[in-house]
């Protein structure tokens, strides 16, 4: 499965919509260095002041990491230009330790994890 089959079903937390239906992941934002074991999701959340762009972009990232082998880095960034707060929302993706505590977060978790149930 590629890459864009893998996020294309990931459900926006504010429509009933997947992601893919939005336009917010497109097939040609993504770039995947096999050689390298690396995977670059880039993402455009639907308005500039998306106050969920942090919780799609989380879930981008749980849904890769949980699908893709050990081996690959995974980065999910916001298109740039498409977010008032691009590059802070792009540093939390970037942490690993505080990707790690907000899936800690069982109110934050159970987001992600509807998120990542698909569109209905």
């Amino acid at each position: 499965m590629t890459i864009p089959e893998q996020i294309r079903d990931i459900r926006d937390p504010e429509h009933p919509h997947s992601l893919e239906v939005l336009g917010v992941v497109r097939k040609e934002l993504i770039e995947v260095d096999d050689e390298q074991s690396k995977v670059l999701v880039y993402f455009s959340p639907t308005i500039t002041r998306c106050s969920l762009a942090t919780l799609i972009g989380l879930s981008i990232k749980v849904k890769l990491l949980r699908s893709l082998p050990s081996r690959f880095k995974v980065r999910v960034e916001i298109t740039p230009g498409t977010h008032e707060t691009e590059e802070d929302i792009n540093k939390q993706l970037a942490d690993k330790e505080r990707v790690a505590a907000a899936m800690e977060n069982p109110n934050l978790a159970k987001m992600v994890n509807i998120c990542l149930e698909g569109c209905f």
